[in-house]
């Protein structure tokens, strides 16, 4: 009795000794069984306001020895995201006059690396200073901002950017002088076939208002109608109002993100906008106000 009590013993640790051994082992499991989280698939495009490169900011960046200075308090943030879109408002040039005041912009290649150090990878030229120097000088923009890897709309074309399977695409307006034309909105209609999401920089209306234009209202209307999904205005120098038309947000002005204009809260602040996209679509926009606290530094 006592040789069979015993065998049981060791029949009954063996197996108990068994079952610990294959429960430890790690189970594979399927994308059923513990599926990818959502923001695996997440898109996130980040919109400034106004980036001005040139005059004090040049000035003061280079003689800090800090190409970057502009935006090194900000980089972090920005360069989590899988785009970012500023509207650049000047020229990049060698031998770029060094001022800090007149209103024909540029600014030194070397400034170029804070743009590319804050994660800057789509930039629009189309404003009422990207020309400053001519068609010579809008030529070496795009050249040394090709070099940091940064394209350029807003010349009349689309900058398509793909990520995770979603085709983005980017294009840029300037509506100060004239406002729009017939072939502006073919183009915007034309893009958006060759994209799943459409993003529309603008310049347009007045400088130092908070509230858009009955005009950039229409235009903004006729650029939804032909098939821009966000709209992102630029040249107040003040945040403007927003609003959604057709169920696409329309923000008419972002204020200044970077800019020498130092001299008023208004033109110190400004608004970024952080969108989340998930398989295409928009499912979140977070609007993150700035202050640039010291020298046209947010």
């Amino acid at each position: 009795m006592e040789r069979r009590q015993a065998f049981l013993m060791v029949l009954a640790a063996s197996f108990l000794a068994l079952l610990i051994y294959l429960t430890a082992i790690p189970k594979k499991t399927s994308e059923e069984e513990f599926p990818l989280k959502a923001f695996s698939r997440d898109v996130a495009i980040i919109l400034t306001g106004d980036v001005m490169l040139g005059r004090t900011v040049m000035t003061k960046s280079l003689d800090s020895g800090e190409p970057t200075y502009p935006f090194k308090k900000v980089a972090g943030q920005l360069a989590e995201a899988d785009f970012v879109f500023v509207n650049l408002e000047n020229p990049i040039i060698e031998n770029c006059p060094r001022t800090s005041t007149g209103l024909k912009f540029c600014a030194d290649p070397k400034l170029t690396s804070g743009l590319k150090l804050a994660g800057v990878n789509v930039v629009t030229l189309a404003n009422n200073h990207a020309g400053d120097y001519g068609k010579g000088g809008m030529e070496k923009t795009v050249e040394f901002l090709e070099e940091a890897g940064i394209e350029a709309a807003g010349r009349g074309n689309l900058v398509i950017k793909e990520k995770k399977g979603i085709k983005f695409g980017f294009l840029g307006f300037n509506f100060v002088s004239s406002g729009p034309k017939d072939e502006d909105f073919k183009l915007v209609s034309d893009s958006d076939k060759k994209v799943e999401v459409l993003i529309v920089g603008v310049h347009w209306g007045e400088e130092y208002k908070d509230r858009a234009s009955k005009l950039q209202r229409e235009w903004a209307k006729k650029l939804v109608e032909a098939g821009a999904d966000v709209i992102v205005g630029h040249h107040s120098h003040w945040v403007q109002d927003s609003e959604s038309i057709e169920g696409k947000p329309v923000y008419y002005s972002l204020g200044n993100f970077v800019f020498d204009q130092m001299w008023s809260q208004k033109t110190r602040q400004g608004l970024s906008l952080k969108l989340t996209y998930r398989n295409g679509q928009l499912v979140k926009i977070e609007e993150l106000p700035i202050y640039m606290s010291s020298w046209a530094q947010p």
